[in-house]
């Protein structure tokens, strides 16, 4: 059982009033809050080792270095990836998206297909997208049912030997879904396709096992689960990384430089020009710690409770539809009101203190089969309580008074 008394305290910004009212934070899924202890590591780092890395030689840059691949020591111990040059740090999962299908850009040719779920974010759509168009190759959609399930023996028929890489995310924004990637993975090997994994919305809830997984690639970024905005992880195999050229040209991913012939560094560096952020960097090492602190079973214990708690009591309210039923999902519940707008019910329980996120969630394919302009989501973390829950289904009662 989790203390949540002690861990609501260790998030400053959840003892705030919003609009005079307590926040409710019920927005994860677009970012998580943050706990002191991440705070502190980022004023620690800029007052004390700020500094560039890997180039220098005096002793703040070492400091420096030594931090920032110790954190992506306790990344790779964290997702279980066999190799620390396998753990590249980007921006974010967007990244890691673009820097993949660039580089997958030198091995597709016209007639080969790329397979994409219908249950993706546009961030693991468009670029694969582009891809496509680049090159020739042509983009196919795995389908979805009613519940917002993948169809598996839709994507086996979609499988052949033209397939040359299967892209599907962990758990769905907008849905809450958690997609069978194991059997996804095993079946695309079985065709010679290598396979993307975005994780982006799982790593808040488990840790991912790559080596367990047998992923290809998995992406997934640092401010969904408790840490700094603007950094993520790409993790590749080394097999598939080495195949990729650099995505971007600069300082730090180049081995030797003349005019006529540039050789570049070996892995993680290849991947990783110019000085990155440095801070972000450490401190998501510092936020993987603390989630692994309090344990991955605590928090799917706590959150799980709160989905079927939350999934309770906000089906018993006349006229709401919860979209997204899979009976294997994550903490997301999007909703609908017969005959309301989702903008028009988030905009008053705004003014009641609670967050949540209205509109597509960057998923319009998913409304799209739906055929509604957008839901509500509720999106819960660890640190939400029962009693937050009830707040929320009183305020879209009260909104739903008012909106009728």
């Amino acid at each position: 059982m989790l203390d949540l008394q002690k861990i609501r305290a260790d998030f400053p910004i959840l003892s705030q009033k919003v609009n005079g009212k307590p926040l409710v934070y019920f927005d994860n899924g677009a970012t998580s809050q943050k706990p002191q202890v991440v705070i502190d590591a980022i004023a620690k780092y800029y007052q004390e080792i700020n500094a560039n890395i890997h180039r220098g030689v005096h002793t703040l840059s070492q400091l420096a270095t030594d931090a920032y691949e110790l954190s992506r020591g306790k990344i790779q111990h964290h997702i279980n990836a066999k190799h620390a040059h396998e753990v590249l740090f980007t921006s974010g999962t967007t990244h890691g998206v673009n820097l993949v299908t660039n580089g997958f850009a030198s091995l597709l040719k016209s007639g080969d297909e790329v397979l994409v779920s219908a249950l993706e974010h546009h961030s693991n759509i468009v670029p694969w997208q582009m891809l496509c168009e680049r090159t020739g190759a042509t983009l196919k959609v795995i389908p979805m049912n009613e519940k917002g399930e993948l169809i598996l023996s839709a994507f086996d028929q979609l499988l052949s030997e033209k397939t040359k890489i299967v892209t599907v995310n962990h758990i769905s924004n907008a849905l809450g879904t958690i997609n069978p990637i194991k059997y996804i993975i095993d079946k695309a090997h079985e065709f010679g396709a290598a396979v993307f994994i975005d994780g982006a919305q799982a790593v808040p809830h488990l840790k991912p096992d790559v080596q367990a997984l047998d992923c290809d690639f998995y992406a997934f970024s640092g401010h969904k689960m408790c840490g700094p905005t603007g950094t993520g992880i790409l993790y590749g195999k080394e097999v598939w990384l080495n195949k990729l050229p650099p995505y971007q040209g600069g300082g730090e991913m180049i081995k030797e430089v003349t005019f006529e012939k540039t050789t570049y560094a070996d892995l993680p560096h290849k991947f990783e020009a110019g000085t990155p952020n440095i801070a972000g960097g450490i401190v998501l090492g510092t936020a993987v710690d603390y989630m692994n602190e309090i344990g991955f079973e605590n928090i799917q214990a706590q959150e799980l409770a709160l989905l079927e708690y939350g999934t309770q009591r906000l089906s018993a309210i006349e006229g709401l539809r919860i979209f997204g039923t899979s009976e294997n999902k994550t903490s997301v519940i999007s909703f609908n009101i017969d005959g309301i707008h989702p903008y028009d019910i988030g905009t008053i329980i705004d003014k009641l203190g609670i967050a949540v996120r209205t509109g597509h969630h960057c998923a319009q394919p998913i409304m799209n089969f739906f055929e509604i302009p957008g839901t509500i989501r509720a999106s819960f973390s660890f640190y939400n309580t029962k009693e937050e829950i009830d707040s929320l289904v009183e305020a879209v009662k009260k909104a739903k008074m008012m909106l009728s």
